[in-house]
């Protein structure tokens, strides 16, 4: 399992997959979407990222299916991927009332 805060790409994948099962090009447009349009993965790190999550249990292989002849795998987040994903969105959250705390913010905060 993964240790210490997470990239905000991956975040943003689990993030993603939180939601449903997706294939890499539907993830792929969905963090550009989450993220409006400031992360923009390529195929080759998207991939090298999955592979990692899956090997650390966080994602898992979900189906395959042939479209327009072509191989889509589509990926699911597993159940130790929500825990650490709700773990870093609380952790992201304390962060930001204590920044807006400082700020003179907190009638501004959800």
């Amino acid at each position: 399992m993964a240790s210490g805060p997470l990239r905000e790409p991956t975040f943003l994948i689990l993030t993603s997959l939180a939601a449903e099962p997706r294939h890499g090009y539907g993830i792929i447009q969905d963090v550009e979407g989450l993220s409006e349009g400031r992360v923009r993965l390529r195929a080759g790190t998207l991939y090298g990222s999955l592979d990692r999550l899956v090997e650390q249990g966080l994602a898992a292989a979900d189906r395959e299916e042939v479209e327009q002849g072509r191989l889509r795998r589509y990926y699911r987040i597993t159940g130790a991927g929500r825990q650490l994903l709700e773990a870093e969105v609380a952790r992201l959250a304390a962060n930001a009332r204590a920044a807006g705390h400082r700020l003179g913010l907190e009638g501004l905060a959800p």
